[in-house]
């Protein structure tokens, strides 16, 4: 679930810059060059302006609410983690397991000695 918000995240990040990039701003007519008078008859006699505009607001909604759902669920992870550090108990028993250094005191471990030739 949290994996499939973050992708709806990150494309309405990328979808908000690309129409705010696309907005024409007062006065500027920069956007003239990259076709924004034929906007005017695609989008109605008003022109591209207050359709972008009501988008990008929508989009910013989204973005918002998908931004906050983000941020509660990374607020529940750290109450109960799921996986990564294991509890105290658990590193205890795995400290508590003998080793081959421990108690063998009475077992001898030394390697056999080997003879000599007389040549």
């Amino acid at each position: 679930m949290q994996v499939a918000i973050l992708m709806t995240h990150v494309a309405i990040a990328i979808a908000l810059v690309v129409l705010i990039l696309l907005q024409q701003g007062k006065g500027a007519e920069a956007g003239a060059a990259f076709g924004g008078g034929a906007s005017q008859t695609v989008f109605g006699s008003r022109g591209s302006g207050s359709f972008l505009a009501k988008f990008t607001g929508l989009l910013a909604a989204a973005f918002f609410a998908t931004s906050l759902t983000l941020a509660w669920f990374a607020s529940q992870a750290g109450e109960a983690p799921e996986a990564g550090i294991p509890d105290a108990q658990l590193i205890e028993q795995q400290n508590a397991v003998p080793t081959l250094d421990d108690g063998g005191g009475d077992v001898d471990n030394a390697a056999p000695a080997l003879e000599e030739s007389g040549d």
